[in-house]
């Protein structure tokens, strides 16, 4: 029996009795399936250019309401960009990448059943590895940056942030000397990223290294997840147009989540690199559909190849985002930020649409 193949070649799912056959041999056969390109080629062509434009968009909005004040966003409109992306994100990992990796390549399905596949329950333990990795090149980036520059550790940093409240520099008042954080306030909207807005001081470098290595991985995650669903719309059959709409809003809200991480990051005014970046998101998925189109009759979603493949990504980029959500989005920002907001109006306003983004996104589940 080949592991390539859905299945015994010899295998007759016309006439097969459920007491006696291979488990193995059924559930290949039942999950086994030809190329369902079905046309509308006019109708995936659009998606490609719609997707791009709303991803694009999308994307760029918070670092726009961000990096140019003279378009005088509305606070609570960037809030709720920013933290809607956090909970996207998160939903991202466990519902679009954790659950699909399963179906592809967890025990119940003809990968798991198959050889090597069926001796260990992969999925989590790819889960699992990328989780150690991504925290292990976190942690190694924060320690080469602290030997490097010989910077202090976060924690020293957030001890003299703490001493900032109310527009108050509480330490230098004590000490009679400035810090390297003395034009901190409580006020959220002005961020971690402007009291550390000096790029040369010891705390805005440790801060720019963190934050771009970190939104460099959570990228990496993503695009990959991106990559295959925009080779799947390209080829698959009669649910097409439910997964055109659909995809419009999933990509368009993790657009919002990248977006949202990359606005946080402190660059300097001049750096082009948050558009590179930015735009290198949204041109991913588009990509993907024009690759899936050049192969969509002969591209195959459910071969057992594709699934191997498409599961041990989506295992790699559940744990990347599952890290990524929890520690440098959620934990970060509402449990060890030193500038967290002390508004209790606000903070109630940023905790809902991190709920409400993890829920819609959950939601879109459902179809895609």
């Amino acid at each position: 029996m080949s592991a390539n193949n859905f299945g015994d070649a010899n295998f007759n799912t016309s006439n097969v009795n459920l007491a006696t056959a291979d488990p193995r041999d059924v559930v290949c056969a039942l999950a086994a399936s030809a190329n369902e390109y079905d046309g509308q080629l006019g109708a995936r062509i659009s998606a490609l250019f719609v997707i791009m434009a709303v991803s694009t968009c999308a994307t760029f909005f918070p670092v726009i309401a961000k990096r140019v004040p003279r378009l005088r966003i509305p606070l609570y409109v960037y809030l709720f960009a920013r933290y809607f992306g956090a909970g996207v994100i998160v939903a991202t990992a466990f519902i679009h990448l954790l659950d699909p990796a399963y179906g592809e390549i967890g025990p119940n399905t003809c990968v798991g059943m198959t050889g090597g596949w069926a001796e260990y329950s992969w999925c989590p333990a790819i889960v699992l590895t990328s989780v150690m990795m991504i925290f292990l090149l976190d942690f190694g980036a924060e320690r080469y940056v602290e030997i490097k520059y010989n910077v202090r550790t976060e924690q020293d940093i957030q001890g003299a942030v703490t001493g900032v409240e109310d527009g108050k520099d509480t330490n230098a008042a004590r000490e009679g000397s400035p810090t390297d954080v003395t034009r901190a306030t409580n006020d959220y909207e002005k961020g971690f990223s402007e009291a550390i807005e000096d790029g040369d001081t010891e705390a805005g470098r440790l801060a720019f290294k963190q934050q771009i290595a970190a939104f460099l991985i959570l990228e990496f995650g993503v695009i990959f997840h991106s990559v295959i669903i925009g080779l799947n719309l390209g080829v698959v059959g009669s649910e097409f147009s439910t997964l055109y709409a659909v995809l419009v809003f999933h990509q368009s809200f993790e657009g919002l989540g990248i977006g949202a991480r990359m606005s946080a990051i402190p660059f300097k005014p001049s750096s082009w690199l948050p558009w590179i970046l930015c735009a290198a998101y949204g041109l991913t998925t588009p990509t993907a559909i024009a690759i899936g189109l050049g192969l969509r009759t002969t591209y195959n979603p459910n071969s057992f190849t594709a699934n191997v493949v498409s599961g041990v990504l989506d295992s790699m980029s559940a744990g990347i985002l599952i890290y990524t959500g929890l520690v440098e989005l959620l934990a970060r920002d509402f449990l060890f930020n030193p500038l967290r907001t002390r508004d209790s109006k606000r903070l109630a306003f940023m905790m809902g649409t991190t709920f409400l983004g993890a829920g819609i996104m959950a939601l879109l589940g459902k179809w895609a």
